[in-house]
């Protein structure tokens, strides 16, 4: 199934052999999936998937009875399909989004197109690009506007309006919510958002009751009203309560809400809100984790009956066990042991399901499920190329901080290995909000494939484990998030995991900032350190990249960077002198969240201080390599600085 976009706009993805055993097959990992994301059409007859393409995605609609290409949706250079939804039988609207790299996430443009499942052209609703020359000869064109717009609600049972949010381009905008034609684009106004920066919420009868929102201040506040042109009525000021409360979705009766909560002591949780009386009962509560990806009822209404949690592994928590869709989970689950299981879409009559399955080893397959038959369909694979029984297992770790704090984490160790081996500490980017999971990853695969086990550390200032664990993390660059790192790689010495004397720190963006930082702190842990697309300079950050360009970003960097003046002692830059190890650096010249200028300059002082350094810079290249020869030298090259210093195995 779908083969006509397998060999059509997939064709230049042949398959790979199988990964060597003395050196790495670096082609086969940078390869991008097959497919992203794929959904079933309500009653059934389409499928639409997001194809990723050199430096894009597209989208491509296919027939599921006759199995070809119907209609397809794609952009220039750098424009990628963000998220899409079937509003009808056979309509779709599309988000774009721009990426600045491939370890960025896309940005949403506030674009909004259509395209019908049998074919025609592409139509523009609202952009920027309405009237330009940019979106390509194949879509009509319209009028610009300066706004950004984002589906709300696919308003079932009307096949020809949706509701969108429209944030006019202001810095500090109000949201406003329309009713939109998805043929013509045409909109009509529904609310006007009572706070800046909001976000809707619509009950099961597509009325807007929430308005979630924040100004300058970057203080979230939650309003409510009871029906459409009520006035709206404020239910929760983090000013006031120090928490923030984001509305998940309405029960069927529309009078209940279920609102995530984010506690003063641990992990969110999920409370019952009776929007009329203003009781609130707790439904959902975990120790460890805050409630992930809400799980919606299957069919025509989203109603909330679950989340996902990334409690070392994935697993399913139902606010009710006895739903329909919690059986259906839990016999899929049982199906696909040891995996995580996600239905990412339904038809309307919750016959047919699209179940993605994926784990630590497998990149993800696709199936479609029937609920009556209790039989699956195997749709296809993602990465088909790659033999999971040959990747690494990714073990859920936890320890304790030096301080006593509770620290979780992946280890990831090459197959057949057993006992110390040499690491790769690998710190996330971000560093705030951001986290690792327990997901299959090229890099990391790459690394254990190599020979290497690579520990990730989720340390504070991560997100999902709580508001506290979070807000940890705030002014700590080089201290306390910098010591859970040490922590825990200390920690893997002292439980046999990693030879002591092969241990290298390796990461992007911000953990390209603790990789050079962990060098400086601690000269005699590590044997070398390596930085991609990385922030080494922390005075730099108020002057050059995106995030000091908004109100709300001066705030961000004056809450969590901290006092300019003071960042400079725990700059990389300025701590060359105390680094004792070889370090490889690579940036991009068009990077535009951590400029070029950091690792210039990071050279420039390592250099200065006698320390052998490596660089590799492309000057087209953004916050992380698009082009796949460009991805392949680079870890050519990143595979064989660790094999001078770590022994492990090297790129073909």
């Amino acid at each position: 199934m779908l083969q006509g976009i397998k060999w059509g706009l997939a064709a230049c993805l042949a398959l790979a052999s199988g990964i060597a055993s003395a050196q790495v097959d670096v082609n086969a990992f940078v390869r991008k999936d097959q497919f992203e994301d794929i959904k079933l059409s309500p009653n059934g007859e389409y499928l639409a998937a997001t194809v990723p393409l050199e430096d894009s995605t597209a989208l491509a609609i296919t027939s599921r009875a006759e199995t070809k290409m119907l209609a397809t949706f794609s952009m220039g250079k750098n424009t990628y399909v963000d998220d899409f939804w079937w509003v009808s039988p056979d309509r779709v609207v599309i988000a774009v989004a721009e990426k600045f790299g491939q370890l960025d996430r896309p940005v949403p443009t506030g674009e909004l197109y259509a395209i019908s499942a049998n074919g025609g052209k592409p139509t523009i609703l609202v952009g920027y690009r309405i009237g330009t020359q940019q979106v390509g000869s194949n879509i009509q064109q319209k009028k610009s506007e300066q706004v950004s717009a984002e589906l709300i609600d696919s308003l079932p049972g009307d096949d020809k309006n949706v509701l969108v949010a429209i944030w006019p381009w202001a810095d500090e905008p109000y949201t406003r919510a329309e009713r939109m034609d998805v043929f013509t684009g045409r909109r009509s106004p529904v609310a006007r958002a009572p706070v800046r920066r909001a976000h809707f919420t619509t009950d099961n009868a597509s009325a807007v009751r929430f308005a979630l929102g924040a100004g300058g201040d970057n203080v979230s506040k939650l309003f409510h009203r009871a029906r459409d042109g009520d006035e709206w009525k404020l239910v929760n000021d983090e000013a006031v309560t120090g928490r923030i409360e984001a509305p998940l979705g309405f029960a069927e009766d529309n009078r209940i809400a279920y609102l995530q909560v984010e506690q003063s002591q641990g992990p969110d949780t999920v409370v019952a809100y009776d929007t009329v009386s203003g009781e609130r009962k707790e439904v959902f509560r975990n120790a460890n984790v805050d409630p992930g990806t809400v799980i919606y009822s299957n069919g025509v209404r989203d109603v909330p009956l679950g989340v996902f949690l990334a409690d070392g592994k994935w697993s399913t928590a139902f606010f009710d066990s006895k739903a329909p869709e919690a059986h259906l989970y839990r016999s899929l689950e049982a199906a696909f042991a040891g995996q995580r299981v996600r239905i990412t879409s339904s038809t309307d009559d919750g016959r047919l399901v699209l179940v993605s399955v994926s784990s630590d080893r497998n990149p993800g397959e696709f199936y479609i499920f029937d609920t009556q038959a209790k039989k699956a369909e195997f749709l296809l694979a993602r990465r088909q190329w790659l033999d999971s029984e040959k990747m690494a297992d990714m073990h859920p770790i936890r320890l304790k901080s030096r301080d006593g704090v509770d620290l979780h984490g992946y280890l990831t160790v090459p197959r057949g290995v057993s006992g110390k081996a040499p690491m790769i500490v690998v710190p996330h980017g971000g560093p705030f909000g951001v986290r690792d999971y327990w997901a299959f990853e090229e890099e990391t695969q790459m690394l254990a494939s190599a020979g290497y086990s690579v520990l990730q550390i989720n340390f504070r200032g991560s997100g999902g484990y709580g508001r506290r664990f979070h807000q940890a993390g705030a002014q700590q660059w080089g201290g306390a998030m910098q010591d859970d790192v040490t922590d825990a790689t200390r920690w893997a010495i002292s439980e046999g995991h990693a030879d002591p004397a092969r241990i290298c720190i390796y990461g992007a963006s911000y953990g390209a900032y603790a990789a050079l930082m962990g060098v400086a702190k601690e000269p005699a842990l590590y044997k070398c350190s390596a930085g991609y697309v990385g922030l080494y300079d922390l005075p730099m950050v108020f002057q050059r990249g995106d995030i000091q360009e908004t109100m709300s970003g001066e705030t961000f960097l004056r809450d969590w960077y901290g006092d300019k003046a003071k960042l400079a002692a725990v700059s990389p830059t300025n701590l060359a002198g105390q680094i004792k190890v070889p370090v490889f650096l690579a940036a991009g010249g068009e990077d535009k969240r951590t400029p070029i200028q950091h690792t210039e300059l990071m050279e420039r002082r390592l250099k200065a201080a006698g320390v052998p350094v490596e660089t590799l810079y492309y000057k087209t290249e953004g916050h992380g390599f698009y082009k796949p020869e460009h991805q392949k030298e680079y870890y050519t090259r990143l595979l064989a600085f660790f094999n001078r210093h770590l022994g492990g195995a090297t790129a073909k």
